[in-house]
């Protein structure tokens, strides 16, 4: 039988091991613990170099109330800034932008696994997990140096991969981000920036500004770009300057704390069961929608689904994107590295020709073919009809993983 602490046997058994503590691994874990039928294991790197600072997730949903006790922000209206300096602001009612802080959502997840008698938290690094006889095995490093060997039905990984798995295209969301407070009112805290592309822009893929006001002297601003290969961080440093002062013109402001962020936008075909007892999960399970980095709703639907599978006496994690949302993204992905269509204009088409709430779906991967066909003939249809009979031909390469995993949307 599991216990609750810390103090751990050597061959500890539950029904379900969670590998990390991220923005995945912390939503199934409470999920599970929530059915009050599994026994759950969540292991947590210990405080170090392993575990992630704070950084910020944002989505959007309906009223739906699951995560209200730690949103830090949310938003009924969004912004889109076009190169020229236009603006297009849209309510996607009913659906909500929503913003919350890692650490706030790990506590609140924290106090639901203690609560439940069959959850358990385990402060240790994970160092290999592997199939055994009627389930799984994580072997495990202790903070004092000791080995813990821990057995379940049932493993979930949520560890970002040592490599990717290979792709035709690679782009990366990367990003830097201020919390700043200004000196006067300079935020209209009924709106969130999106996108706004009056910012200059690579030579491949695009970059935006993105401003979450949480007060009116007081905004998340970030710089982010989908390219090839992230920045320095003093070139971030001086997009994030000259994006706040230039362009915003914000006047005198201070910068309270920072967050810094990489995650890939690629075709690749990441393997979700990676042994008959072992599954993977998050962004190294295909959780990010490639064309937008949108990670955390898609974990949530993963999750949920997850929940129902093991209810039923299955354990499989499922694809958290419909095959042909792959296909659409990897069209996406190609067009713009190849510059084919201009990223700025693309999206900012999108807002102007898409009702709001249809178009957010469509972000997340939640649209009908359909809808995504009427939302198809909106887009530049040479180019990416061109880019679509390319795609089959084009080899497959191994790129280097991004130093972080984890998307902050």
């Amino acid at each position: 039988m599991t216990r609750r602490s810390n103090a751990l046997a050597p061959d500890v058994v539950s029904d379900v091991i969670i590998v990390g503590g991220g923005a995945s691994g912390l939503s199934l874990a409470q999920r599970l613990v929530a059915t009050d039928s599994p026994t759950v294991t969540l292991v947590e790197a210990p405080d170090g170099p392993l575990r992630a600072p704070e950084r910020t997730w944002c989505y959007w949903d309906g009223d739906t109330g699951e995560f209200d006790e730690v949103v830090t922000a949310s938003w009924s209206r969004l912004r889109i800034h076009d190169a020229d300096g236009g603006a297009i602001t849209v309510d996607p009612s009913p659906l909500r932008y929503r913003m919350l802080r890692s650490t706030d959502f790990e506590q609140w997840a924290y106090a639901r696994i203690a609560r439940s008698p069959g959850g358990r938290i385990v402060r240790a690094t994970a160092d290999t997990v592997r199939d055994i006889p009627g389930g799984a095995e994580v072997r495990c490093t202790a903070p004092d140096g000791g080995t813990l060997t821990l057995h379940a039905r049932h493993v979930f990984d949520s560890r970002p991969l040592p490599a990717l798995p290979p792709a035709r295209t690679q782009l990366l969301q990367h990003f830097r981000g201020w919390f700043v407070r200004t000196d006067t009112d300079r935020f209209d805290p009924s709106v969130a920036d999106l996108m706004d592309f009056r910012v200059p822009q690579p030579r491949h893929g695009l970059a935006f500004g993105y401003v979450l006001p949480l007060a009116p002297d007081r905004a998340l601003v970030e710089y982010t770009e989908f390219s090839r290969t992230p920045l320095t961080r003093a070139a971030y440093e001086a997009a994030l300057g000259h994006y706040s002062r230039e362009i915003l013109k914000l006047g005198a402001f201070t910068v309270e704390t920072a967050e810094q962020g990489v995650i890939p936008m690629t075709d690749a075909r990441f393997p979700r069961r990676i042994g008959a007892a072992v599954s993977r999960i998050g962004t190294a399970g295909g959780a990010t929608r490639p064309a937008t980095g949108y990670t955390f709703a898609a974990v949530q639907r993963q999750s949920r689904a997850i929940a129902a599978a093991l209810r039923d006496g299955r354990a499989s994690a499922p694809r958290p994107h419909a095959r042909r949302v792959l296909a659409m993204d990897a069209i996406l992905l190609r067009a713009l590295d190849t510059g084919r269509i201009d990223g700025p204009g693309f999206f900012t088409g999108l807002f102007r020709s898409v009702p709001p709430e249809r178009l957010l779906r469509f972000l997340d991967g939640r649209t009908s073919p359909w809808e995504e066909w009427g939302i198809g003939l909106r887009t530049p249809v040479g180019p990416m009809l061109r880019t679509a009979v390319e795609l089959p031909f084009l080899p497959r390469r191994t790129h280097p993983a991004p130093r972080s995993g984890e998307s902050h949307r």
